[in-house]
């Protein structure tokens, strides 16, 4: 396999493993986020220290790159959080669509961080991105856009709201990723230190504000952890293989999964305006694949 179609594999089974994880988060129920990506990250963190044990990695890093080491982890825990929120006040779908403005957000990020270039019809799709995320945060924004009477944001935005901010934190994330494995760092130790972290940053928050758990929820929280590593694993070994630009579009079938999932255990059914938004964003992300690979 080419470099370019191990990205794709890994990003596809990536995407399965995030839809799974969504899943689980939800049905633990209204436990708090802190407390939720605290056991996300542990059951990553067993998972890379066994693999970086295994294939004899080594748990030092080159002392460059310890910055982006520590960015790369504080703002995919950042995301984590933000998402995790999201997830549990919006149904699934959206919440993991709203996740899927992180690609867009990467290419930004890749040109002040990795210095990639970008083109003037990249800058237009990500504006119509974030047009299309309009219509699943408060569709009566656009509405007032076309009325010339803006409304005021309510409280029922914020869960959305929070979603996208979600999903900057990720696109930042994702591109100190590309950028320490530019850098000679191997996967799963970028893994290991971005869950270790984690699990320390977050522990604080989680002792002081401990909720209770039933046997139901723990199993479920477990899974999530399990599946989350999958996508975390598979994510980082996409990016490590190929640029952004040229796999990204495959992460949105994430959206089908956390779609399925949703009407099959929720019963969740998105509305009209969801289902324009996903079509602006998909339709856009379809658009900039094509367009990189004619480049190319």
């Amino acid at each position: 396999m080419t470099n370019k179609n191990k990205g794709i594999f890994f990003i596809i089974l990536s995407a399965l493993g995030f839809a799974l994880m969504s899943l689980f988060v939800k049905l633990s129920g209204d436990l708090p986020s802190m407390q939720k990506s605290f056991f996300r990250n542990l059951v990553s963190l067993i998972f890379a220290f066994f693999i970086i044990k295994k294939s004899n990695i080594g748990f030092k890093c080159k002392r460059e790159n310890i910055l982006p080491l520590v960015l790369r982890a504080s703002f995919g825990t950042l995301g984590i959080i933000f998402n995790y929120y999201s997830i549990q006040n919006l149904i699934l779908s959206d919440a993991t669509m709203l996740n899927k403005l992180a690609p867009f957000f990467v290419i930004i990020f890749s040109f002040f961080i990795l210095k990639e270039k970008i083109k003037l019809w990249q800058v237009l799709s990500i504006l119509i991105a974030f047009l299309g995320s309009l219509f699943i945060i408060n569709p009566n924004i656009i509405i007032g856009i076309l009325n010339n009477n803006l409304p005021k944001t309510t409280l029922n935005s914020l869960p959305a709201l929070v979603g996208v901010l979600g999903a900057m934190c990720a696109g930042i994330a994702y591109t100190m990723i590309r950028f320490l494995s530019l850098r000679g760092e191997k996967g799963p130790f970028i893994v290991f230190f971005f869950s270790c972290f984690s699990c320390l940053t977050i522990l604080p928050f989680v002792l002081l504000n401990f909720y209770p758990m039933s046997i139901k929820q723990l199993i479920y929280l477990l899974l999530a952890g399990i599946f989350a590593s999958l996508g975390q694993f598979a994510v980082t070994a996409a990016y490590a293989n190929a640029p952004a630009k040229e796999i990204s579009i495959f992460d949105y079938s994430q959206i089908i999964f956390s779609g399925i999932l949703g009407y099959l255990v929720f019963n969740q059914k998105p509305d009209i305006y969801s289902f324009i938004g996903y079509f602006i964003i998909c339709s856009v992300a379809i658009f900039m694949f094509f367009m990189n690979n004619k480049n190319k």
